[in-house]
C-alpha cells in the first residue's frame, strides 16, 4: 500500500526534482561546471529497478469493461462483454502467453518500450500539435534578470551544467523519498553508494525511498528525431559541442563546450548571443523550419533532397547540436498568446524535431517545447526544475555583466542551406499547410480562485479526482454526454516504464455529474458530498493501479501490436466499435505541479477533442484548454468553472444554483 500511495503522488507530479541539496560546490569568478556533485552516482539504481509487470488478462478484461460501462448503452455493453469473454479464453489468451514469454526473454527492458517507440516513430502525422507539448518556466523572481539576453545566457549555462552533471554521473538520482528524514541524508547516501547496483534499489526500498527510471535522460541532449520513410529514427551524437540558435528563421551555431569538455565562459556565451540578437539579417524567404512541421514521409523525401543538394554537413550540425535555443523578437501578451507561441509559433523559428527547443521571448518568457518519441515528462520536468533553480539561484551572469571582448563574428557560424526549386516548393507547401492547421486551433485559460488542494484535502477528497470530475460535469453540461477520457500517468517506477492511462470517466463520475447537472434540486448537499467521495475513492484506486502498471490500456496495446507483428488476423475485440470509441479520447488530460512551471499546453489528440492541461495548486486551480473548430473552448471552460462552483457549494453545504 505504501508504494502505491507514493506512486500516486509521483504520477500527479507532486514529487519533482531531487530532495536535499547535494554537497556544496566551490565558487569562483566563473560559474561551476556542475549543478551538483551527488554522492550516489546518477544511474546507481538503474540496473536493479523492478520490471514493469504485465497484468493478468482477466484483470485487464475486468478493468476494460469497467471503463466501457459509462460510455455504452446496455446492448452495446453486452456485445462488448461477450467479445471480452471470447478474447480472454481464445486468441487473447494465446497472445497474452506469447507476450509473457517474450517479456521473460527481454529482461533488460519493459514489454511496452519497443511497441511505444514504434507507435511514435511510425506515426506519419506532423509532430506539431499531434505530439509535441510545451512547459513554460515561471519568470525569474528578480525581474531585472528577465531581460532576454541575461535570461538566455543564464538558462543556456544552466542547461549545459545539467548536461555535464548528468554525463559525469554527478546528478542526483531521481528518487521519491517517502521518509526523507531517513533516506534523503548524507548518511544513507554514503551507505547506499557502496551497495552494488544490482541490489541498490532494494537498499533504497528498505528506507521507503523509491528510485525512478532514468533511461531516457541521455536523449535530452545532442538528439533529434530524423524523418525516414515509414519509420523515423532517433539520432544522438554526444561528441558535438555546439549550440544551435534560431532567430527570425536564421540558423546560428557556436561552441558552448571547449575541446576539453569544459563550459565556455558565460561572458563569451553572452557575447555570442548578443551578437546574434543584434544581427540585422532579414528572415529567409523560404524558412527551412517549416519542413519539420510536415507529414513525416513528405519531410523524409524532402530531407533526402536537402542531402543530395549538398546540405548533409549543415544538417548534421543542426541534428547534433546540444539543443536548440529559439530567440523570439516579440514579448508575450498573456497566457493564450504564450500557449500559441510555445506550442507552435509561426513555424519559422522552431526545429520541431529536436529533443527540445528552449524558447525565450523578447520579455524573457521562457519555455521548453519537446518532441515526444524519445521520452516523457519525467526527464523534461527534472531538466526544467534544475535549470530554473540553477539559473535563478546561481545565475552565471547579472544584468550588469559585460559580455566578453571576443570576435563573435568568427566564433558564431551562420548556417546557410542550398535550396533547389523543388525544396522551395516543398517549404511553401509546408508553410501553407502549417498556417491552415494552426488557424483552426483555439486555446483558452481559466484560473479558479475559490480554493484548491488545501480545501479539498480538508474535505478528505483527492484534488486530482475533483478536477477530473469537473471536466466530466462540464462536458455533460455542454454536450449532454459522457465520452472517452484519458489521463496520463507515469510508470517511471519501473525499468523502461513509459506511461499508463487512468480512465477518469466512470459509473461514479457519470452518476455524480448527472446529479449536479440534470437534477441538483433532487439531492441534498450531503448526498452530493457522498457521490463526490465515491468518485474520489474510485479515482484514487485507478491512479494507484495505473502507477503500479496495472491499467488495461498498455496491456491491450501490446497484445494488439503483437497480433499485427505476428501477422495474425486482428482479434474481434479490437474491431469492436466500442474499442475504437474508448481510444478516441475526446478529453485528453495531463497535470503536474512544480515551482518552476508556469503553464503547459498540448493540442487535442482527436479532431473533435479537447487538450486539457491543468494544475491544482494550494489555493487555486488552473486549466489551459485547446480545441479545434468543432468544439468551443471558452464555453467548455465556463462549464468547468460552473462545475467547480457547484462542487464547492455542495462541500460547504449550500444549495446548487440552477
Amino acid at each position: 500500500m505504501v508504494i502505491r500511495l507514493l506512486l500516486r503522488s509521483w504520477s500527479r507530479g507532486l514529487a519533482v526534482g531531487p530532495g536535499a541539496p547535494c554537497r556544496p560546490l566551490s565558487t569562483g569568478s566563473e560559474p561551476s561546471q556542475y549543478l551538483q556533485r551527488s554522492i550516489v552516482p546518477t544511474m546507481h539504481y538503474q540496473d536493479s529497478l523492478p520490471r514493469l509487470p504485465i497484468p493478468k488478462l482477466e484483470d485487464t478484461m475486468r478493468r476494460y469493461l469497467s471503463a466501457q460501462k459509462p460510455l455504452l448503452d446496455d446492448s452495446q455493453f453486452r456485445k462488448t462483454e461477450q467479445l471480452c469473454k471470447s478474447f480472454e479464453t481464445g486468441i487473447g489468451k494465446e497472445l497474452h502467453e506469447q507476450l509473457v514469454a517474450q517479456d521473460k526473454q527481454n529482461k533488460h527492458t519493459s514489454f511496452i518500450s519497443g511497441p511505444w517507440f514504434d507507435m511514435y516513430l511510425t506515426a506519419r502525422d506532423s509532430v506539431v500539435l499531434n505530439f509535441n507539448p510545451f512547459l513554460s518556466f515561471n519568470p525569474d523572481p528578480k525581474s531585472e534578470y528577465n531581460d532576454q539576453l541575461t535570461r538566455a545566457t543564464n538558462m543556456t549555462v544552466s542547461a549545459i551544467r545539467f548536461l555535464k552533471t548528468l554525463r559525469a554521473d554527478l546528478l542526483e538520482p531521481e528518487v521519491f523519498h517517502l521518509n526523507p528524514a531517513k533516506s534523503d541524508t548524507d548518511t544513507f547516501k554514503r551507505f547506499i553508494r557502496f551497495v552494488p547496483s544490482f541490489l541498490s534499489w532494494y537498499g533504497a526500498y528498505l528506507v521507503n525511498a523509491y528510485p525512478l527510471d532514468m533511461s531516457q535522460y541521455f536523449r535530452l541532449f545532442n538528439s533529434t528525431r530524423l524523418p525516414r520513410p515509414h519509420r523515423d529514427e532517433l539520432f544522438t551524437d554526444d561528441k558535438a559541442r555546439h549550440l544551435l540558435v534560431l532567430r527570425k528563421g536564421n540558423f546560428y551555431i557556436f561552441d558552448v563546450l571547449d575541446q576539453d569538455g569544459n563550459i565556455v565562459s558565460a561572458s563569451e556565451i553572452q557575447a555570442h548571443l548578443k551578437y546574434i540578437l543584434s544581427d540585422n539579417s532579414p528572415a529567409p524567404e523560404f524558412p527551412l523550419c517549416y519542413l519539420t512541421s510536415e507529414n513525416r514521409d513528405i519531410w523524409a523525401e524532402l530531407r533526402q533532397k536537402l542531402v543530395s543538394d549538398g546540405n548533409e554537413e549543415t544538417l548534421r550540425k543542426v541534428d547534433s547540436a546540444v539543443f536548440c535555443l529559439c530567440l523570439d523578437d516579440f514579448p508575450i501578451k498573456d497566457f493564450v498568446h504564450l500557449s500559441h507561441s510555445m506550442l507552435h509559433g509561426d513555424g519559422t523559428n522552431r526545429w520541431f524535431d529536436k529533443s527540445f527547443n528552449l524558447i525565450i521571448a523578447k520579455d524573457g518568457t521562457a519555455a521548453v517545447h519537446f518532441e515526444h518519441a524519445w521520452g516523457d515528462g519525467v526527464a523534461v520536468l527534472r531538466f526544467l526544475n534544475e535549470v530554473f533553480k540553477d539559473s535563478t539561484q546561481a545565475p552565471a551572469v547579472t544584468p550588469q555583466s559585460q559580455p566578453a571582448s571576443t570576435d563573435s563574428s568568427v566564433a558564431v557560424q551562420k548556417l546557410n542551406f542550398k535550396l533547389s526549386d523543388a525544396l522551395k516548393t516543398g517549404i511553401s507547401a509546408a508553410k501553407e499547410k502549417f498556417d491552415a492547421t494552426v488557424k483552426t486551433l483555439t486555446i483558452d485559460y481559466i484560473r479558479f480562485q475559490r480554493g484548491g488542494r488545501e480545501f479539498l484535502k480538508k474535505q478528505k477528497l483527492s484534488p486530482d479526482s475533483m478536477a477530473q470530475l469537473a471536466f466530466q460535469m462540464a462536458f455533460l453540461r455542454q454536450y449532454g454526454q459522457t465520452v472517452a477520457t484519458y489521463e496520463s500517468c507515469s510508470t517511471a517506477a519501473f525499468k523502461h516504464g513509459r506511461t499508463e492511462t487512468i480512465r477518469p470517466a466512470s459509473v461514479f463520475t457519470k452518476r455524480c455529474s448527472e446529479a449536479f447537472v440534470r437534477e441538483p434540486s433532487k439531492h441534498s448537499a450531503g448526498e452530493l458530498q457522498q457521490m463526490m467521495a465515491k468518485c474520489s475513492t474510485y479515482h484514487n484506486q485507478l491512479t494507484r493501479e495505473a502507477a503500479m502498471g496495472q491499467g488495461f490500456d498498455r496491456h491491450l496495446f501490446a497484445l494488439r501490436y503483437l497480433a499485427a507483428a505476428k501477422g495474425i488476423s486482428m482479434p474481434e475485440l479490437f474491431l469492436d466499435p466500442a474499442y475504437r470509441q474508448i481510444n478516441h479520447n475526446v478529453l485528453s488530460t495531463s497535470t503536474l505541479s512544480s515551482p518552476a512551471v508556469n503553464i503547459g499546453c498540448f493540442a487535442p489528440v482527436v479532431p473533435d477533442g479537447f487538450g486539457i492541461a491543468y494544475a491544482v495548486q494550494d489555493n487555486w486551480m488552473g486549466c489551459n484548454v485547446s480545441t479545434y473548430q468543432s468544439r468551443n473552448a471558452r464555453e467548455f471552460l465556463q462549464c468547468v468553472e460552473k462545475a467547480l462552483e457547484d462542487m464547492f457549494d455542495a462541500l460547504e453545504g449550500k444549495t446548487i444554483k440552477t
